[in-house]
């Protein structure tokens, strides 16, 4: 039974990551700084070298998902662009020590399609200019960038994987950054949607997506886009509104004025952060993830809805009203 290393094992994307190897008959270790249910982890950091040779010995594939994913606007690039440069070399050294067959990277579609000023379709032989880049799209692009020098110094074999907006149904009760967008339409804590929009993909996907770039043997040395069409956030939340409002639930679905998300940023670290992609429309191809891996993805509306059930299931948003009561309502 082949064993495969996963970083960042407490995460959204590990969680669906382990899952899928663990159903297709791989055994598993994962790191991170705490435990994790049902997972053998041993503990490691981006940031220290301690623990990692620990953590791939005996593995055969490493699949590196763990990347600092801010919530707000950092004070500094820095504090995410060195972690994700050095955190990526450090786990890339380490699967080089310990003589791993192949290491598959989480990248992002924000290392493909960020910073250009022309609107175009990008595919994987784009990559977004780190000059016109806010810090997330930077951090993945560098690191993303350092892992390719690194592989081709060192003969490394190397995949990546670049989803869009990464959506689905939570494993755990920790609302992410990706699933933020869902999380405050059914909780309404945003009074409408703003101008902002993205290529959302399943988790469950894209957790395919990483197994099928393991297994693919004319993967190595190759990126792929795994990501739909662009969506409006007022998109989304028309999606969750015609199904989630019958129940009681009150999804806003009108548009928020630009002019008004400036002024909640003056306040508010995601308003901040949601200000770098107002007016954005995001287009990438996931042709060649379809080609040459045989991927699929489903409907985007499943997804948002899959994502909505498990934020309700999990108890993240507020018990919704009692629905309207129709009917004659006169005594007999």
């Amino acid at each position: 039974m082949e064993r495969v290393l996963v970083t960042g094992a407490s995460g959204f994307i590990a969680g669906h990551v382990i899952a899928e190897l663990r159903a297709h008959g791989y055994a598993v270790r994962g790191t991170a700084r705490r435990s994790v249910d049902g997972v053998d982890v041993v503990t490691a950091d981006l940031t220290s070298d301690a623990g990692w040779a620990e953590a791939v010995d005996g593995c055969d594939h490493v699949m590196h998902t763990a990347s600092p994913f801010p919530a707000g606007s950092p004070k500094s690039d820095d504090e995410l662009v060195r972690p994700a440069v050095d955190g990526t070399l450090r786990v890339l050294r380490a699967a080089v020590d310990a003589g791993v067959k192949r290491v598959v990277l989480t990248s992002s579609v924000a290392a493909v399609a960020t910073g250009h000023r022309e609107e175009k379709v990008r595919t994987e032989a784009d990559w977004s200019v780190v000059e016109r880049s806010p810090a997330y799209p930077k951090s993945k692009t560098l690191a993303e960038r350092a892992a390719w020098d690194f592989a081709r110094e060192s003969g490394l074999e190397l995949v990546t994987v670049n989803p869009g907006m990464v959506l689905g149904p939570l494993l755990t009760p920790v609302i992410g950054t990706s699933t933020q967008v869902v999380h405050q339409l059914m909780a309404r804590t945003v009074p409408a949607s703003p101008k902002i929009g993205f290529v959302p993909v399943d988790v469950r996907d894209v957790a395919t997506a990483h197994r099928l770039a393991l297994e693919t043997p004319q993967a190595a040395g190759n990126r792929y886009i795994v990501a739909g069409e662009h969506m409006w956030v007022r998109e989304m939340a028309a999606v969750l509104a015609e199904e989630f409002n019958p129940r009681g639930y009150r999804v806003p679905t009108g548009s928020l004025p630009t002019s008004l998300l400036r002024v909640a940023a003056l306040f508010d670290k995601t308003a901040r952060l949601a200000l770098d992609f107002v007016g954005r429309r995001e287009a990438v191809s996931a042709d060649k993830a379809r080609g040459e891996l045989g991927w699929t993805m489903r409907p985007v509306r499943d997804t948002l809805i899959d994502t909505a059930n498990s934020l309700i299931e999990l108890g993240l948003v507020p018990a919704p009203r009692k629905p309207a009561v129709t009917g004659s309502s006169g005594r007999s």
